[in-house]
């Protein structure tokens, strides 16, 4: 049984990663079933009723239990993750001097390939709203911000009216571990969102988005609409927001984009991870090589 103690020191870390890194409720709620698992585990297995007591191979007896349990090796590392998180908060409070996990490795997972919806289902879809409604306007205005700016859902939903300098053309973003960063928004779109703005009901809160009750969206709701628009059109598996943030990239990156410059748009703290959205780019190069190399091409 776990003490009042580590109940509180879960409590300031949650209140921590919402008030200080900005986190989702959705993410906020998942690093608190994974902590309570763990502790439960620890509990169980070793009698031990506070966290900072536990050593690594402790640990890697969940790790061990997870697997066999048939947890995919994806999920265990996003557990370890938070649990990883939580320690690094116990040593800047000082609770303790070391992080159990500081030389953790995470486990191998099988590289999943995103596919982007292409240039034509993203025209279909932009030129199937309809436009004399505020729905239709403000769902058209979703889309267009989400793949000509690379956004993340959580970004879309935050933006305020005072992040928007429509006479500069730019659209100021509050993005991971509130970093904030600057994007150029394309002529049409400045003119599509001050349109929006004026059919748009009164909020509060001062958010661009809203619905036609003015309440401020969440994220599921902003899922469904790219789902519902997507899936009339596109026979892909995914047809979510995080699709279309990827085919911002891809197809920045066919265009001739410099990956530096995509990095910075899609507000990613290492070319590494932008190296993910690579992928196609360097398929449909591929295919422009083998189709114009004159190596290739018959006598």
């Amino acid at each position: 049984m776990f003490t009042n103690s580590f109940f509180m020191s879960l409590s300031q870390f949650l209140d921590y990663l919402q008030l200080e890194k900005n986190y989702s409720a959705h993410t906020l709620k998942a690093y608190k079933a994974d902590l309570l698992s763990f502790s439960e585990f620890i509990s169980d297995e070793f009698e031990i009723s506070e966290l900072s007591r536990v050593n690594y191979t402790q640990i890697r007896s969940w790790i061990v239990r997870l697997v066999e349990n048939g947890v995919s090796n994806r999920s265990v590392n996003r557990k370890i993750s938070s649990l990883k998180a939580y320690y690094r908060f116990l040593q800047k409070t000082g609770d303790i001097k070391a992080n159990p996990l500081a030389k953790h490795k995470s486990l191998k997972t099988p590289t999943k390939v995103q596919v982007p919806f292409s240039e034509k289902e993203i025209v279909q879809v932009l030129n199937s709203f309809e436009m004399d409604t505020f729905n239709g306007i403000r769902d058209r205005l979703i889309v267009e911000l989400f793949y000509t700016t690379g956004i993340r859902r959580i970004e879309l939903i935050n933006i305020k009216d005072s992040n928007l300098d429509l006479s500069g053309k730019i659209l100021k973003v509050l993005g991971k571990r509130n970093k904030e960063r600057y994007l150029p928004l394309l002529d049409s779109v400045c003119e599509l969102i001050a349109r929006y703005q004026q059919k748009r009901p009164l909020v509060s809160g001062g958010y661009l988005f809203c619905s036609d009750k003015g309440v401020k969206l969440s994220e599921t709701f902003v899922y469904r609409i790219i789902n519902s628009y997507f899936s009339r059109v596109s026979g892909k598996v995914k047809t979510s927001p995080h699709i279309l943030r990827h085919s911002f990239a891809t197809h920045l990156l066919n265009h001739g984009a410099n990956l530096n410059a995509v990095k910075e748009l899609l507000g990613h703290s290492s070319l590494a991870s932008t190296q993910v959205y690579t992928h196609n780019s360097i398929a449909e190069l591929s295919k422009v090589h083998k189709l114009a190399h004159p190596r290739n091409k018959k006598d």
